[in-house]
């Protein structure tokens, strides 16, 4: 029989079934449980939850702000599967839910909010396509959070592209806390502009 349990977080009653293949199939982790201390679900936020498991981040926030604004996603067939299942058994059916490998199915650029929990026991290269890509996929003044064990990669990944993030060390994990703030063609420019006038003074003098 498939593993399920009952759980409150932000004072909210959930129910999830999920598989013995999926990742903490007993009880919602303590990383995830982290990171969703750090959030603040906004009315009018348009969320991802971007490698979803069976979907206890994104179905919080369905029934926090509703479920047409919530979009969850994986690369597992049964996690997609678990996804769908569990946003019926608590009455939010309509959240989509998508099988996608990062956010090569996912066509929106105007999330507020994206909300990860990557395979942080490997290399960086799922991580690196996620954050990388995540930038691109919010709204300008969005937010991505994400909750590892890792510090240093992290840190210097997400300032290399949001130009910095907040870090929360809790229960062992890290939650960083990136926003958008300049567009990437602004930043371009920017940087253009300030080399430009960087030759113009050496050639001036």
């Amino acid at each position: 029989m498939d593993p399920s349990f009952s759980t409150v977080i932000k004072n909210i009653p959930l129910f999830f079934q999920t598989s013995d293949t999926l990742f903490s199939p007993n009880a919602v982790d303590t990383g995830t449980l982290s990171m969703l201390s750090q959030t603040e679900f906004l009315p009018d936020d348009k969320v991802l939850d971007l490698g979803c498991g069976y979907g206890a981040v994104g179905i919080l926030a369905a029934k926090l702000i509703g479920q047409d604004k919530v979009t969850m996603c994986d690369v597992s067939e049964t996690a997609v599967r678990y996804s769908q299942n569990n946003a019926k058994l608590n009455q939010v059916p309509d959240i989509t839910v998508k099988l996608s490998d990062g956010f090569e199915n996912i066509p929106d650029s105007d999330f507020t909010l994206i909300l990860s929990n990557p395979p942080y026991h490997t290399d960086f290269s799922v991580a690196k396509r996620f954050i990388e890509d995540g930038f691109h996929r919010l709204a300008l003044g969005g937010r991505m959070l994400m909750v590892t064990k890792r510090l240093t990669w992290y840190k210097n990944k997400f300032t290399s592209v949001f130009g910095g993030c907040k870090i929360r060390e809790i229960n062992g994990y890290y939650v960083f806390i990136a926003e958008k703030r300049t567009p990437v063609i602004k930043k371009k420019a920017e940087k253009t502009n300030k080399l430009s006038k960087k030759l113009q003074r050496k050639y001036q003098k």
